[in-house]
């Protein structure tokens, strides 16, 4: 079995224990589905720099119906540059984003990322793609979500990092700094630029 397909089955064990847990009618289903989740996460912690319990730990603040987390990032551009900025977590860089808060609408919350992020204000104008998570390249996480991408315009404001980023800058297609792969990858940012050229392309999705 592929390592794509190991994790993809873990994710997914995770997601029907949360499930379980969630719609069990009899009790004694409980120590099943927490067996399942245990099993899920020692799966995920042997593919990530954390233990099997502080995996089961991180699952067990989920409930509900398991659902896709929803990422938002920015393409900001400026002559010709696109705005990056860089996390302190690794020393490299993304276009600013993060997780939508409940009950926040993703155009808001991909404004309000910007702003923490880097000190700009921008409106925004259109969503440009939505990736399925799983299928870019990305390196194996905790979390099965969806990335939605929007160009947003420059309003004011000016360059500021911030508790999780230690930069901010424009950089251009072909002078892109050391990529956080877990939030970004060189293609989504070069198919932010094209986007950026060609404002007539379709929005792009899984």
């Amino acid at each position: 079995m592929t390592s794509s397909r190991w994790h993809l089955h873990a994710l997914r064990l995770a997601a029907l224990s949360q499930n379980g847990l969630t719609f069990m009618q009899d009790p004694f289903d409980r120590q099943r589905w927490e067996e399942v989740r245990g099993i899920a996460a020692e799966m995920l912690a042997a593919g990530a720099a954390t233990s099997a319990d502080e995996m089961i730990e991180s699952l067990s603040r989920e409930d509900g119906y398991a659902t896709p987390k929803v990422d938002v990032r920015a393409a900001v551009f400026r002559d010709d540059k696109v705005l990056l900025v860089q996390e302190r977590s690794d020393g490299r860089w993304t276009l600013p984003g993060g997780w939508c808060d409940l009950g926040e609408a993703p155009g808001v919350a991909v404004a309000r990322e910007v702003e923490e992020e880097s000190g700009y204000r921008v409106r925004t104008t259109k969503l440009l793609a939505l990736y399925d998570k799983l299928r870019h390249g990305h390196p194996k996480a905790t979390w099965h979500a969806y990335k939605l991408f929007f160009r947003c315009e420059l309003e004011g404001g000016a360059p500021a990092a911030s508790v999780e980023t230690a930069a901010v800058g424009f950089y251009g297609e072909n002078d892109l700094p050391p990529l956080s792969l877990g939030r970004v990858t060189e293609a989504q940012v070069r198919r932010m630029f094209e986007h950026a050229r060609d404002p007539s392309l379709p929005t792009d999705y899984d």
